[in-house]
């Protein structure tokens, strides 16, 4: 049986300095899945609609802006922010670069976890 354990620690992650998923959830059997993404200053991830489930996302590294169907929401650190599934969304990282962990139901189907950046 799987016990609990430290998985990874915010602060020791290189946040902010590339575009892209710097840590992921590994084990195999589970039912969350969850990645820490990363964007450059001013880097973004393009507009696109989410995927069939919901997404919190927990602010830790940076500032930037959530651009969503019906507007701009400011990235803060400390912010949790909730993606409703299927929402439309564009995230522009501020001047510092942003920094944020994501967790939600695990999908089925390949394609919604990204791959990691090798340092």
């Amino acid at each position: 049986m799987p016990e609990p354990r430290r998985m990874a620690n915010t602060t020791e992650l290189a946040a902010g300095e590339t575009n892209g998923a710097i840590w992921k959830l590994e084990p195999e059997q589970r039912d969350l899945d969850a990645n820490v993404i990363s964007l450059a200053p001013a880097g973004e991830i393009g507009e696109h609609q989410g995927p069939e489930l919901d997404v919190v996302l927990h602010v830790f590294a940076g500032s930037g802006a959530l651009h969503t169907a019906s507007g701009s929401i400011e990235l803060a650190i400390g912010d949790i922010i909730y993606l409703p599934a299927r929402s439309q969304r564009r995230f522009v990282a501020g001047e510092a670069g942003l920094g944020y962990f994501s967790v939600h139901q695990r999908k089925k189907k390949a394609g919604l976890m990204p791959a990691l950046r090798s340092s």
